[in-house]
This record gives structure tokens, C-alpha cells and sequence, in this order.
């Protein structure tokens, strides 16, 4: 059976090797860095984000958010919502800080007080990869010229 540590640690590196594909730099994190999951910077470094990912196995009304998730309205910090679904792709929606901010649902519940984002909120940001990154990280082709290059 699979806990809702491995279903985490499945959204990190999904996401992860989505930006990857598309040509970004990026490193996990440790388990016990706040608010970030992932840092991403693009090949040259000229943008950098932190990224935090919350996921689901299926398809949710709703993400499970932290109280700081108000507070955190940083134009380097985005969110990856993730839908697992099983076999097909997952659903990725990429939602930047001061939006989730500006949207958390806050409710309160037995023992404490929940904190989410709506599916409603994240729908338009649906493969929202460019808009929160800016367009693709596309890494320049290599530059060589001699073997000696290539064997340093």
C-alpha cells in the first residue's frame, strides 16, 4: 500500500523531471526545508524559483495547504498542484504564490484549522509551465572546439 509520504515524493520527482525535460535546472531539496521542495534555475542562471509541491493519487476537490501558505506572495515561489491518476499522465497545475495566497480556503475542523486550494482556482493554470516560468528552459547547445574540451 502506498502512504502519503510515497505519494509526495512521486509528485517531487514528477514534477521535478517535467522541468527538467523542459530544460531547467533543478535540485530537491532536504526533507526539512520549509516551504520548497524544489529550487529551479534556468540554464544560465538568470531565474531562480522555489517550488512547492503538494499532491494527490486522485483527482481531489481540493490540495491540502499549510497555514504559511497566506503569507508566502513571492514572484520566485510557485506551486505545483499534482493529480497522480494512476497509469495516465498526471494533471499538473502551476500556480504562482501570490495567487494561492490571495485563494487558500480556510475552514475550520476538529482538533485545528484546514487550509487548501480549490481545484476551481487551480483549473485555469492547468500545464501552466510557461506562464509561471517564463517559457522554456531550452539549454544551449554545447560549444566545442577541440578534443582537449571535451576530455576536461
Amino acid at each position: 500500500m502506498v502512504n502519503k509520504y510515497q505519494t509526495g515524493m512521486e509528485g517531487v520527482y514528477r514534477v521535478a523531471a517535467e522541468l527538467t525535460h523542459r530544460g531547467f535546472i533543478v535540485s530537491a531539496t532536504s526533507r526539512n526545508a520549509f516551504g520548497a521542495d524544489l529550487l529551479v534555475t534556468s540554464q544560465g542562471c538568470e531565474m531562480t524559483w522555489s517550488v512547492q509541491v503538494k499532491t494527490n493519487r486522485q483527482t481531489p476537490s481540493f490540495w491540502l495547504l499549510n497555514s504559511h501558505a497566506q503569507k508566502m506572495k513571492y514572484p520566485s515561489h510557485i506551486y505545483v498542484f499534482v493529480n497522480l491518476n494512476g497509469t495516465d499522465r498526471p494533471e499538473y497545475y502551476v500556480v504562482k504564490s501570490e495567487v494561492v495566497a490571495d485563494n487558500v480556503c480556510v475552514q475550520p475542523a476538529k482538533g485545528g484549522t484546514w487550509y487548501s486550494f480549490d481545484r476551481a482556482h487551480a483549473m485555469p493554470y492547468r500545464e501552466g509551465w510557461d506562464a509561471a516560468f517564463g517559457g522554456p528552459g531550452t539549454p544551449p547547445e554545447p560549444q566545442v572546439d577541440s578534443v582537449d574540451q571535451i576530455s576536461n
